[in-house]
């Protein structure tokens, strides 16, 4: 990210969500986003998973500008390199457990025996392995959380964008959740987290601290990647 900047409008007052971030995350980095409420963080992780596009500035993934990319362009980056895990799990309630981590597949175009077998690996991973036939309100909120990150590893991204992902879980829950986030960067994964919670940050290597659409700090914080806060 080079000189970043996302202006909205609200009516037709510009409001300003980044202006200027620059900043570079290399492959395998366990990245945190701090600041308080409006500060940007939202705006951030959403222009890094391609869902939302910049107003200016550079933003280059592997080495591929991003900026001037169209839609189908766009869509097929964030099917083939990220995956998404938000606070309010964003599930379907109408289909199953099994159904909901087989979405990304459907739209990859994976044939229906290799999709559902994808799906009951990855319920496996996340130890819901028996709830597969359940929908999202027999479910409890960190079961709902385990779900939405087991969808967000079907199509193995290299990148997990994860927002909030404990915000809406009690503290156990939430600990939980984040073993099974730094067990994936253990494994290579990048991940990119967005928290307002310092106990959460600490489980990244890294802390972005926005302010007013800045980046306020840029702490790198005395462990090993994925490694957690040790205490």
């Amino acid at each position: 990210m080079e000189d970043l900047r996302k202006v909205y409008f609200a009516g037709t007052t510009p409001v300003a969500a980044l202006q200027g971030i620059s900043f570079t995350i290399r492959s395998g980095e366990y990245v945190a986003i701090m600041g308080r409420s409006g500060s940007g963080k939202s705006t951030l992780l959403n222009v890094l998973g391609c869902l939302d596009a910049p107003s200016s500035g550079s933003y280059l993934l592997e080495g591929r500008a991003i900026s001037g990319l169209g839609d189908a362009a766009l869509s097929a980056l964030r099917r083939e390199r990220f995956g998404f895990v938000f606070q309010s799990f964003n599930l379907i309630p109408q289909i199953t457990v099994l159904e909901n981590i087989e979405v990304p597949l459907f739209y990859m175009g994976w044939h229906e025996r290799a999709s559902a077998n994808r799906a009951r690996e990855l319920a496996e991973l996340v130890g819901l392995g028996d709830r597969t036939d359940h929908r999202p309100a027999q479910l409890s909120g960190g079961e709902r959380q385990r779900v939405a990150i087991a969808r967000a590893l079907a199509n193995d991204p290299a990148v997990i964008l994860a927002d909030e992902p404990t915000g809406n879980l009690d503290s156990r829950t939430g600990a939980q959740i984040m073993t099974i986030l730094d067990g994936l960067n253990a494994e290579g994964r990048t991940i990119l987290l967005v928290t307002h919670e310092r106990l959460i940050a600490e489980h990244a290597a890294r802390v972005l601290h926005l302010a007013d659409g800045l980046i306020e700090r840029d702490e790198v914080l005395a462990k090993d990647a994925g490694g957690g806060s040790g205490s």
